[in-house]
């Protein structure tokens, strides 16, 4: 059974970058679609971003489009999250998804009996 493991998390001040990784030691991330969740204090787990099987598609949330890029690096069986332009609504621990069910294109259920692993979560912290 896959597990995924988050890192890269930190404190960055409104405005900065940070960069997340999803990583899957001994087995192919590649036969799995990505997806990132997020959950702030008090609220619900939220749709952040998705890759395809081979990375060649992928879906964002509004609140994040053209400010986060999902990637792959299949030789280090690796998949990022590069968060750019960050604001502080997007402080939250960030999950990591493996899911074995088919491409939609659009909006992930974190809540999906297609997920077959999550990670243990990262800490992203934006101070304005």
């Amino acid at each position: 059974q896959v597990q995924v493991v988050e890192s890269g998390g930190g404190l960055v001040q409104a405005g900065g970058s940070l960069r997340l990784s999803c990583a899957a030691p001994g087995r192919a991330l590649a036969v799995y679609i990505i997806e990132w969740f997020r959950q702030a204090p008090g609220k619900e787990r939220e749709f952040v971003a998705a890759s395809s099987r081979m990375g060649g598609r992928t879906s964002y949330s509004d609140s994040v489009k053209d400010r986060f890029t999902i990637s792959r690096d299949a030789l280090k069986n690796t998949v990022y999250l590069q968060m750019d332009s960050l604001k502080p609504e997007d402080t939250a621990v960030y999950y990591c998804a493996a899911d074995d069910g088919p491409w939609s294109g659009g909006w992930y259920d974190p809540a999906s009996t297609t997920i077959v692993s999550w990670g243990q979560g990262t800490q992203v912290t934006v101070s304005s």
